[in-house]
């Protein structure tokens, strides 16, 4: 016989500890082993953030209008007790009339209005600036009044809608056009991944307009749970879930399919809870509260709490915030669109001729 034999007991050579790490690297059992791990720290980490926001809502900076400085020393002795109670994180501003500070609470720089009464004291506060700091500052109001004996009388001078006593709905259908903005742009890489970049900002922009109509469609019309300003609510929504879109295309672009870590860490784990939509922006830890505002999820709640409840005072800076976010990672996407996974070869001209 021509071939080589095995002398009977022999064993193939084991392989080495450095071969096994190859075989085990190029494998699908190392990012298998990868994603437990990172599934693993994401559930920690989701809990941990929104606990870390929203489970103890402290006061760090409460803005509010004093309208007449109360003459009587119990009065004094009030404001004194407001400062206590409120941890002093009550700043204070004097304004010369009602008109006035009732113009800063409609801008949204004041949380409330205080004024002296007779012998009493007003605090107007606005459940639409944020219904966890107006309940905050009308409990610490009574409180302090009974303790100083002053007599307190508060008013919600800008109340929630009816369907929506806790302000959550706008927190909530910004929450959906973020976590559907970039999950519809996960869909797109795996089930579209012929798409070329041209074809997939289109279609990016072709879900976000859909979802966000389907969105603000739902919540009022279907609902009646907010009376939204429909077109205002649907762009906002639909720039939302186009930005959010745009985000994970452009960490799958840097990052290929490890894409999805940056981008939940920046829009689920900081974004959501720091956006003020949940617990108002003077309750959450300050280092959140700051950066809240730059991400998109705080802009998104923003405009569309500023687009329900403050018509008149509209702020161009969440627009500004989505749209530094959007033309950012669009920019990216395009200069870098080489590496991205997907898309797909042009045939050259002269060889459709050939054929």
């Amino acid at each position: 016989m021509s071939g080589s034999v095995e002398p009977h007991g022999a064993h193939r050579r084991t392989p080495t500890l450095r071969e096994r790490w190859e075989a085990y690297k190029n494998s699908p059992f190392l990012p298998a082993t990868v994603l437990v791990l990172i599934v693993a720290a994401a559930a920690g980490l989701f809990a941990g953030s929104y606990t870390y926001a929203m489970a103890d809502p402290t006061p760090h900076r409460i803005p509010a209008a004093l309208v007449t400085r109360p003459e009587a020393a119990r009065g004094e002795v009030f404001l004194a007790g407001m400062e206590k109670a409120l941890d002093t994180s009550l700043e204070l501003h004097d304004y010369p009339d009602d008109a006035d500070a009732r113009r800063a609470l409609e801008e949204q720089k004041v949380f409330a209005v205080l004024r002296a009464s007779g012998g009493g004291m007003e605090l107007d506060v606005a459940a639409a600036s944020g219904a966890t700091v107006a309940e905050l500052l009308g409990e610490a109001a009574l409180k302090v009044g009974d303790a100083t004996g002053v007599e307190v009388t508060v008013r919600d001078v800008k109340p929630l809608q009816r369907g929506d006593p806790r302000g959550l709905a706008l927190f909530y259908i910004s929450l959906a056009a973020v976590i559907i903005g970039f999950l519809g742009a996960i869909q797109l890489s795996v089930h579209a991944a012929g798409l070329n970049p041209a074809e997939r900002i289109a279609f990016t922009i072709a879900y976000a307009l859909l979802g966000g109509f389907a969105i603000a469609a739902t919540v009022d019309w279907w609902l009646g749970a907010v009376d939204l300003p429909f077109v205002q609510s649907w762009l906002i929504l639909t720039f939302t879930m186009f930005t959010s879109g745009m985000v994970f295309t452009m960490f799958n672009t840097l990052m290929g399919r490890w894409a999805m870590i940056p981008t939940w860490g920046v829009m689920v784990l900081l974004g959501n809870p720091s956006s003020g939509g949940a617990v108002s922006w003077p309750l959450l830890p300050s280092v959140l509260g700051h950066i809240g505002r730059w991400l998109p999820p705080g802009a998104s709640v923003n405009a569309q709490h500023t687009a329900v409840y403050y018509q008149g005072h509209q702020f161009v800076f969440p627009y500004l915030v989505l749209a530094g976010w959007a033309l950012g990672s669009c920019t990216v996407f395009w200069v870098w669109r080489h590496r991205h996974p997907g898309g797909r070869a042009r045939t050259p001209e002269h060889a459709d001729a050939a054929t």
